[in-house]
C-alpha cells in the first residue's frame, strides 16, 4: 500500500467530505493500492440507496451547519466530525469479500499493536471493549474496490444522535435505544495517544511508501467531485 497525498502546499482541512470520495474514484481508477485518511467539519454521509429524510434529521443538520451528502455505495448512515478519523483503502481486487478481509483484519491488528483488544466482526465492523469503533462499506468498481472506514477517537456523540435518526423500528429490533449505546471513542477505551498520532500510526502500518498528486491531477478529481453536488443525487440517488 503507498499512501496518497495531496500536492505540495495543498491542506487538506479545507475539502469537504465528498471531495475525498471523488479521490476514493480517481484512485480507484489511477492508483490502485493506495490508502489515505482524513477529516471534516460535522457532515452526515448516507448511502446511495437511503431515503435521506428517513435517516437524517434534515432539519437540526440545516439549522446546525452540517453538510449532508449522498455517497455512491449502498451501507447506512455515518456523521463524521474532527475527532472521527475517516481511512479510504484501495485496491485493484475486485473481490469484496476479499478486500474487507484483508483490511478489517490488519486495521485491527493496528489497533492491537497500540495496546487495544481490537476484533473485527462479521458486520464489517471493529470493536474494542465489546463497543464500536469503526463501521466500513465496500464497493466494486470494473477496476478495483474502494473501502471507506471510519476510527472513532474523540466524535461529538451528542451531535451524531442529533443528526442521524435511526427509525425507532430499527433501534427496537436490535434491542437499543440509542446509537450512543453501540458505539465508543477510542480516547474514553484507553488509547492515551493525540489524534495526529494515531493518523500517523494508522498510515504506517498500512503504507511502505507515498505517492503525491500532480496539480493535473487534483484538477480531475474536483471534475468527480462535481457530481455529488447534483441535487437529484442528493435527493434521490439519481442524476438529471
Amino acid at each position: 500500500m503507498r499512501l496518497l497525498g495531496l500536492p505540495d502546499g495543498e491542506s487538506g482541512c479545507r475539502h469537504r467530505l465528498v471531495f475525498w470520495l471523488a479521490l476514493e474514484e480517481w484512485a480507484v481508477a489511477n492508483a490502485p493500492g493506495s490508502l489515505f485518511v482524513w477529516s471534516v467539519e460535522p457532515t452526515v454521509i448516507f448511502g446511495r440507496n437511503q431515503d435521506m429524510e428517513a435517516e437524517v434529521n434534515v432539519t437540526y443538520c440545516r439549522e446546525h451547519g452540517i453538510e449532508m451528502y449522498r455517497r455512491k455505495s449502498g451501507g447506512g448512515c455515518v456523521y463524521a466530525d474532527g475527532g472521527n478519523l475517516m481511512i479510504s483503502y484501495i485496491t485493484d481486487c475486485t473481490d469484496v469479500n476479499r478486500v474487507f478481509d484483508a483490511y478489517l483484519s490488519s486495521l485491527a491488528d493496528a489497533l492491537k499493536g497500540m495496546g487495544l483488544d481490537a476484533v473485527r466482526t462479521e458486520h464489517n465492523d471493529v470493536l474494542v471493549g465489546g463497543r464500536k469503533v469503526s463501521g466500513n462499506a465496500c464497493y466494486a468498481t470494473p477496476t478495483g474496490c474502494i473501502v471507506h472506514g471510519t476510527l472513532l477517537y474523540d466524535t461529538d456523540f451528542t451531535e451524531m444522535e442529533c443528526a442521524i435518526t435511526p427509525s425507532r423500528e430499527k433501534l427496537d429490533s436490535k434491542g437499543i435505544k440509542s446509537v450512543r449505546q453501540r458505539v465508543a471513542n477510542l480516547k474514553e477505551l484507553g488509547l492515551d495517544i493525540g489524534f495526529d498520532e494515531l493518523r500517523t500510526k494508522i498510515t504506517d502500518h498500512f503504507c511502505s511508501d507515498a505517492q503525491y498528486l500532480s496539480a493535473a491531477q487534483l484538477a480531475e478529481v474536483l471534475e468527480i467531485e462535481k457530481t455529488y453536488f447534483d441535487e437529484n443525487f442528493i435527493k434521490y440517488g439519481r442524476r438529471n
